[in-house]
């Protein structure tokens, strides 16, 4: 893995700062998502499947190399964590007049959690303790 990318998805001492990007990209989805005609916008580029998909993967990715404990437990607690942040993306949308939540784009966001956690837990290296360094 090069070393840029082993630093930022690797490296202990950025395990928060992974957890806080996820945070700060879903509450840029929440309002990029509340802006009238945004997503009709987006829409016409790739659809609603396609972008649920790849950004709750992204942050499944962020979660799981957020999280502490073995790979299983990174990849139970990112997926958790993901589906509360998809229903929650739902539930603001079903408040929105041009908006509405959707249980299809929730488990959208959910399946793509599931697969992405689980790559993860097969295939991501274990992660380095400060001691390792």
């Amino acid at each position: 893995m090069p070393e840029f990318l082993t630093l930022l998805l690797l490296d202990p001492r950025l395990r928060s700062a992974r957890i806080k990007t996820a945070l700060l990209l879903y509450a840029g989805i929440i309002v990029a998502g509340s802006i009238p005609g945004a997503r009709a916008e987006v829409g016409q580029f790739a659809p609603g499947v396609v972008l649920h998909g790849l950004a709750y993967a992204g942050l499944t990715l962020l979660w799981f190399f957020g999280s502490t404990g073995s790979a299983a437990a990174r990849a139970a607690k990112a997926v958790l964590a993901v589906a509360l942040m998809g229903a929650g993306d739902e539930l603001v949308q079903s408040f929105l007049p041009y908006r509405s939540g959707d249980i299809r784009d929730w488990m959208i966001d959910v399946s793509a959690a599931l697969a992405s956690a689980t790559l993860l837990a097969l295939l991501a290296p274990a992660p380095r303790s400060a001691r390792q360094r």
